[in-house]
């Protein structure tokens, strides 16, 4: 995470001026702080993004989310607001990016397939198929399958408020939940998702648990992965948008018990 100029609790005089008084300068003042976090969430997101792709545009819709953010914040509950703040630029640049239609649909196809063969084999197979499995299932070489996942790269990048799968409606933020809730079904749900991602990571080959880990703990940005592993940018690509296509595919699987179990 980039450093600050100021941490949270050096803000505090600025949030109550905002959320108690409704200072517009307070508000503005909280906005140039946090803009160093927008530039942040739209570097990692610009990478694997075609070229076409404007950072401007990124940034247009990442500053957006930050308003939002600043606007819904509750500074009074103690939270770090730059966690919530990245979910929700992070959020709001792709789905500026989704209304422009910057994915051609036959990309989307082509990830869709993908997903559904990890889900249906490593089902079967009760582990983690290899890519020439996966390459005789989709009655492709594997070289064609290696091109696939570099097409599909730039469609890895998720928002919470995108749906499950294209066709439904339910989307990821309705599987997040209330830490404080109560609710025993929710938290038996909860567990067995947790038990099944767990069990699905280590499924992962161990480049590709490295590659997630790197990504989504070490917050590296693919390139710098690459330089650790010693791999090609485009092999790191990869072997992300591998990764997160046998993880959706667990979560599809522990939907539809879900389903059957209800």
């Amino acid at each position: 995470m980039i450093e600050q100029k100021q941490p949270h609790l050096a803000n505090i005089d600025l949030w109550k001026q905002w959320k108690e008084h409704g200072q517009i300068s307070a508000r503005q003042a909280l906005i140039e702080s946090f803009l160093p976090l927008v530039d942040y969430v739209s570097g990692r997101l610009a990478i694997g993004l075609p070229k076409t792709v404007s950072k401007d545009d990124l940034s247009s819709f990442g500053v957006m989310g930050l308003i939002d953010a600043i606007e819904k914040f509750d500074y009074e509950r103690g939270l770090q607001f730059e966690t919530y703040a990245s979910w929700r630029i992070r959020g709001a640049i792709i789905d500026g990016l989704r209304q422009g239609d910057w994915v051609p649909r036959s990309v989307r196809e082509k990830a869709r397939k993908i997903e559904d063969a990890y889900q249906k084999l490593e089902q079967q197979y009760l582990r983690s198929v290899s890519d020439s499995e996966i390459s005789a299932y989709l009655q492709i070489t594997e070289q064609e399958f290696q091109q696939m996942l570099q097409d599909i790269s730039i469609t890895t990048v998720c928002s919470i408020d995108d749906p499950i799968r294209e066709e439904e409606s339910e989307t990821r933020l309705s599987l997040l939940v209330d830490e404080k809730a109560k609710n025993p079904e929710v938290q038996v749900n909860e567990f067995y998702l947790k038990e099944s991602l767990a069990k699905a990571i280590e499924r992962l080959t161990e480049k590709e648990r490295t590659v997630v880990s790197l990504f989504y703990f070490e917050e590296l940005s693919l390139s710098e992965i690459a330089e650790v592993m010693c791999l090609s940018p485009s092999r790191i690509s990869q072997l992300h948008s591998k990764a997160i296509l046998r993880l959706k595919g667990v979560l599809g699987r522990f939907k539809n018990q879900l389903f059957q179990d209800s």
